[in-house]
C-alpha cells in the first residue's frame, strides 16, 4: 500500500496545510520514514506523533515540519498543538475505520505541517492541523481525488496565494472586445468601463499592436490582471518569435493568420504550445476553412478558429445597399468542429448584439464585437447589450466550498 493525501483548512498565520503519505513499513514509505528520523536536517527536525509524552500513536507517524523552525519559541508550536493535532486525528482515524485497525502495525504515516511563522493562537494551531490531517488521511485512504474531479476542476479554481486568476475558456459562449485603436487613453478608458464579467475576453487589436508594440498587453494587463488577453499578432512568418514576444509579455492567445503556409502556421500554434497559452487561427480572406484545417497536423491544430468577415469588404457591401447581416459566409461551424475535435470556434465582423442568438445557434462559442462596443460613447452600456444575450458567468453561484468532495 503506497497512499498520499492533501488538506488544508483555516485561514490567517494559524492556516494549516498537510500533505501525507501513507504506506508499509517494508516498502518505500517505511524507508522514508527511517530515513526522516535518523538523517536529520537543521529546522527541519521530524518528530514522532503522540497523544501525550510517553503515549506514540498507531500507525507509527512522522512530523516534517514544512517550516525552518527557528527558535524555542517555533519548536513549541510543533512539539505542542501540531504534534498532539496529528496524533489525535491519525488515532481518531483507527477509531472511526478510514484505516483499518488491522494493518496498524504495518504502516506508517508521514505528515509534512506547515506552522507559519507568525501563528500565535496554539488553538487555531491544534483545530485547523487536526482537521487537515483527519482530512487528508480520509483523502488519501479514498484516492481522492480520482481523474474526474482534476479535470472538471483543472480551469476553475484559484490558487489563494497567488492573488490573481488565470482564466482558461472552458464554459463558453464568451464576448470578445475587440480594441482596435490607437490611442492608450481611449483604452484605459473603454478597460475601466467595461464590466467585471468572465464571459469577456480582450483583445489586443492589430492596430494597437502595431502602434505600441506587443507591450501593449502588459499595458492592459495592470489596468485588468485577472482578463484573459488575446494579442491578435495575424502572424504570418517566424511565428515562434511573435508568439514567444506576445507571451512573454502575458497574453492568454496569439491570433495566427490562416493565410500563412502550413509550415508557419504549425510552427506558430507548436510554440504557443510550448509557451502554455491558446492559439487562434484566424481565417480571414481564407477560401477554404475546412480544406486548410485538414492540412495542418492533428496534434498542432488551433485552439480556436476565427471565422472573420472583413471589415473593409462588410463596409464596402454596405455602402452599395447591399446585405451585410447574412452568416452563410462563416462556413459550416459544425464541420469545422468536427476537424478541429474539442477546438472552440469564434466569430467577427460587424456583429451586434442581435446577431448574438443566430451566432450562438450555429455552434459559436467566442462572439467578437469591436466598433458597437469601442466606438460607443457608453462602453459599459454597449457591452451589456451583449451580455444581455449570454449566460451568467461560469460559477457564478457556487458556494465557496463547493469544490470540495461530494457528499
Amino acid at each position: 500500500m503506497y497512499n498520499i493525501g492533501e488538506a488544508l483548512i483555516g485561514n490567517g498565520d494559524e492556516l494549516a496545510h498537510v500533505d501525507l503519505i501513507i504506506g508499509d513499513k517494508e516498502g518505500p514509505a517505511g524507508t522514508a520514514f527511517a530515513t526522516s528520523l535518523t538523517n536529520l536536517s537543521v529546522g527541519h527536525t521530524p518528530l514522532l506523533t503522540v497523544i501525550r509524552p510517553n503515549l506514540m500513536t498507531k500507525p507509527a507517524t512522522a512530523i516534517i515540519p514544512k517550516v525552518t523552525v527557528g527558535n524555542l519559541e517555533d519548536a513549541s508550536k510543533v512539539f505542542g498543538p501540531a504534534q498532539t493535532a496529528v496524533g489525535r486525528a491519525v488515532a481518531d482515524a483507527v477509531e472511526e475505520g478510514i484505516i483499518p485497525k488491522d494493518i496498524v502495525n504495518d504502516i506508517v504515516i508521514l505528515v509534512s505541517v506547515f506552522i507559519g511563522p507568525g501563528a500565535e493562537d496554539y488553538r487555531k494551531i491544534y483545530q485547523y492541523n487536526y482537521g487537515a490531517t483527519k482530512l487528508a488521511i480520509r483523502r488519501a485512504m479514498n484516492g481522492y481525488p480520482d481523474m474526474k474531479k482534476v479535470l472538471a476542476e483543472k480551469d476553475r479554481g484559484t490558487h489563494p496565494i497567488m492573488g490573481f486568476k488565470v482564466q482558461r475558456l472552458w464554459n463558453p459562449p464568451y464576448l470578445q472586445v475587440a480594441l482596435d485603436l490607437d490611442n492608450l487613453d481611449a483604452v484605459e478608458r473603454i478597460m475601466n468601463a467595461l464590466p467585471q464579467r468572465e464571459r469577456i475576453l480582450i483583445e489586443a487589436g492589430t492596430p494597437l499592436v502595431k502602434k505600441f508594440g506587443v507591450g501593449v498587453v502588459s499595458k492592459i494587463r495592470e489596468l485588468r490582471p485577472d482578463a484573459f488577453i488575446i494579442a491578435d499578432l495575424k502572424t504570418l512568418d517566424v511565428g515562434r518569435v511573435e508568439v514567444k514576444m506576445a507571451a512573454d509579455e502575458t497574453a492568454d492567445a496569439v491570433a495566427i493568420s490562416g493565410l500563412g503556409t502550413v509550415e508557419s502556421i504549425e510552427k506558430a500554434i507548436h510554440e504557443t504550445q510550448k509557451q502554455g497559452i491558446y492559439s487562434i487561427l484566424d481565417m480571414m480572406n481564407v477560401d477554404d476553412f475546412t480544406g486548410k484545417l485538414k492540412q495542418i497536423k492533428p496534434e498542432l491544430k488551433p485552439d480556436i478558429v476565427l471565422l472573420h468577415r472583413n471589415v473593409d469588404l462588410e463596409t464596402s457591401k454596405a455602402e452599395k445597399g447591399e446585405d451585410t447581416s447574412d452568416m452563410t459566409e462563416w462556413g459550416n461551424i459544425k464541420e469545422i468542429k468536427k476537424i478541429l475535435g474539442n477546438g472552440l470556434i469564434a466569430v467577427a465582423g460587424g456583429i451586434t448584439p442581435e446577431k448574438v442568438e443566430e451566432a450562438t445557434s450555429k455552434g459559436a462559442d467566442i462572439i467578437i464585437a469591436g466598433r458597437y462596443i469601442i466606438g460607443s460613447r457608453d462602453p459599459r452600456r454597449a457591452a451589456d447589450d451583449f451580455l444581455a444575450h449570454f449566460p451568467v458567468d461560469p460559477d457564478n453561484m457556487r458556494l465557496a466550498l463547493d469544490e470540495d468532495e461530494t457528499i
